[in-house]
């Protein structure tokens, strides 16, 4: 990645995984001391980012939906223009723009984010899905930058094995990290934000330099 430039950090995942939710962790963590700003993307509405809005995540202007009017995964992997589009709307608004988060809508185990259109992907799955998702696997599941497992509290309420899918998520990513969450209560909210210090922001870099 190019720390000059816009980081552009792609957030995917299934409807209702808690994409929209780590997108207002990020924001209320970083909005204060960082340049910073949020594309949503949905089918037909703007949905996500009035939900972003009216939790004063970031100020109203720096947040952006676009109605894809397709399916999810067109947005961002395959003909990524509207999304091209806002992210230079975007840095045009805002000098020296340190990072945008670009929420995908949501998808199945098949999605990706074109490396022409974001650097960093998160992908987000929660356990109420079933605890054989790790182990079906998928690009998402292997290759993406982190996997998040959210809603590992109610695994207890919905029969699942959180055991199992830690060791399904270690045999498929082999050294990617993989997390494990609560986002709404804010467990493993702090091991996620140092890893985007880290891996994202550069952080440990900067402040060894």
């Amino acid at each position: 990645m190019n720390t000059k430039n816009t980081i552009r950090v792609g957030i995917g995942g299934p409807v209702g995984s808690g994409k929209s939710t780590l997108c207002l962790a990020l924001c209320r963590h970083y909005g204060p001391s960082r340049n910073m700003a949020v594309i949503t993307n949905d089918i037909y509405t703007r949905e996500d980012a009035r939900m972003l809005i009216e939790a004063s995540a970031l100020p109203e202007e720096r947040i952006l939906g676009v109605e894809t009017g397709g399916c999810p995964h067109t947005a961002i992997r395959d003909d990524i223009s509207m999304n091209l589009d806002a992210v230079r709307d975007l840095r045009d608004r805002f000098d020296g723009l340190e990072f945008i988060l670009i929420e995908s809508g949501g998808d199945n185990l098949t999605a990706t984010f074109s490396p022409e259109l974001a650097d960093v992907f998160i992908y987000v799955i929660d356990v109420t899905e079933g605890d054989d998702i790790p182990r079906k696997g998928g690009p998402a599941i292997a290759n993406s930058d982190l996997l998040v497992v959210n809603k590992a509290d109610l695994a207890p309420h919905v029969g699942a094995d959180v055991a199992a899918m830690e060791r399904d998520c270690a045999a498929k990513r082999g050294e990617r990290p993989f997390l494990f969450t609560d986002l709404k209560s804010g467990r493993g909210v702090p091991d996620l934000l140092e890893w985007f210090d880290r891996e994202v922001l550069f952080a440990d870099v900067m402040t060894a330099g």
